[in-house]
């Protein structure tokens, strides 16, 4: 049997050494096979057990490794499914390989370790080079998003798309043919680039592709919308919105939910009216609803969605929160669920922190408002409604005095802390 290591784990292993990483920092991808020459008969004959829906693909029965066997697939209708697979014994290797996205995925390693590179995917690992493969690439919308995405995590090594690729990429935008997308697969995609290194090479890639305007019209929108200079240096919108992508990247590395959190915050920026700008005044609650479209729209997870929501609506807040009083700091707490969900408190902390710093030049900035909010919310929480409970009060009147004791909480942890100052900086 006639097997190859393919994909990503070679691609990763080899950029590995490339880097000059240790063996313990280098990236873990799935290990992916393919085999030639062979037939499901055959495959099931060895033991391998079938799991491929749409071609045909095996488990080992040893390591449990997916084991595929070589393909080739023809354009059949529109969309990432619109494909007829053909599998078979006469299906060579560089054949599999061609159909493939980008030429650093289109390298296979045989058994001894011998590299096959019919595309010249090592060439481009070499020149930090994201190539497509061939004229195929335009036949899978997907791919468009799969480009920006793979910028996300390997733009900081100084890759860049070959521009015969994004000028392929702007043609599929252009040409309608990635509203055949459905909302599962964007939202992959996009999840897996804001827990990436840098999320805002994603955010540039479809942008220059012409395809942000597709896939995230919300998004796209804060491109070129001013702000005050004095409290945002970068100015445009969409660049501070890059930037607090990659400052949350920073801060919780591999956290979508932080990450779409902060992607989202300042959208209520692009419905500012153009009479006031370069203030934003209300945009934090005119961010809500386009920000609820576009969750109804990619089918965003429930705990993606809220904090979301929390972020636009609250990041103000927060950032005033050293001059806010004790009950509205209790408030604030309770509108986000904080005492049934605490993590959220610590989230809205980080991607409050990810806006203040994700400006031009203030990327060492301190932002005492964090951790202030966060033993605040524990001064609260240590007071327990069972307490109340147990003195015989229910109904409204636990419900009163509860808050009162816990906005006392705050205000005594307050007491027992040296009074900071900060000026409150612009959403």
């Amino acid at each position: 049997m006639k097997t190859y290591l393919v994909g990503g784990a070679v691609r990763d292993r080899l950029l590995g050494i490339l880097l000059d990483l240790p063996q313990d920092a280098r990236a873990a991808a799935d290990r992916d096979f393919v085999v030639v020459g062979e037939t499901p008969d055959s495959m099931l004959a060895a033991g391998f057990k079938p799991v491929g829906r749409d071609f045909p693909v095996f488990l080992h029965p040893r390591t449990g490794e997916e084991y595929a066997l070589a393909r080739t697939e023809r354009k059949s209708g529109r969309g990432y499914r619109g494909f007829i697979v053909h599998a078979a014994p006469d299906v060579s290797l560089d054949q599999d390989l061609g159909r493939r996205d980008f030429t650093i995925n289109a390298i296979a390693e045989d058994a001894e370790g011998n590299l096959v590179d019919p595309y010249g995917g090592v060439r481009d690992l070499h020149a930090r080079i994201l190539r497509h493969v061939g004229d195929a690439f335009v036949e899978d919308p997907l791919r468009v998003l799969r480009a920006a995405r793979f910028m996300s995590r390997f733009a900081p090594y100084g890759f860049s798309i070959a521009p015969e690729t994004l000028a392929l990429m702007r043609d599929m935008a252009r040409s309608g043919e990635l509203d055949a997308l459905t909302p599962e697969r964007v939202w992959q995609e996009l999840s897996r680039a804001l827990a990436s290194t840098q999320p805002s090479a994603f955010l540039r890639a479809l942008r220059d592709a012409d395809a942000l305007a597709v896939v995230l019209p919300e998004v796209d929108a804060l491109y070129g919308v001013p702000q005050r200079a004095e409290f945002h240096p970068e100015v445009d919108t969409g660049v501070h919105t890059e930037m607090v992508c990659d400052m949350a990247a920073r801060i919780a590395p591999g956290d979508a939910v932080i990450g779409f959190a902060a992607l989202t915050h300042d959208l209520g920026k692009a419905l500012t009216p153009v009479d006031e700008l370069p203030k934003h005044i209300m945009h934090e609650q005119r961010g809500l609803a386009p920000l609820s479209t576009l969750c109804a729209r990619l089918k965003v997870p429930g705990a993606h969605r809220e904090l979301a929501k929390a972020a636009c609506r609250e990041h103000l807040q927060v950032h005033c929160l050293l001059e806010l009083r004790n009950d509205t700091v209790h408030d604030l707490i309770a509108r986000n669920d904080g005492f049934r969900q605490p993590q959220r408190i610590d989230q809205l902390a980080i991607v409050c922190e990810a806006d203040k710093r994700g400006r031009g030049g203030m990327s060492e900035s301190a932002y005492p408002q964090a951790d202030e909010l966060r033993r605040l919310h524990a001064a609260a929480m240590m007071v327990r409604g069972a307490d109340f409970a147990r003195r015989g009060l229910e109904g409204p009147a636990l419900g009163a005095a509860l808050r009162q004791a816990r906005i006392t909480a705050i205000g005594k942890a307050r007491q027992r802390a040296p009074r900071i100052k900060a000026s409150a900086p612009e959403s």
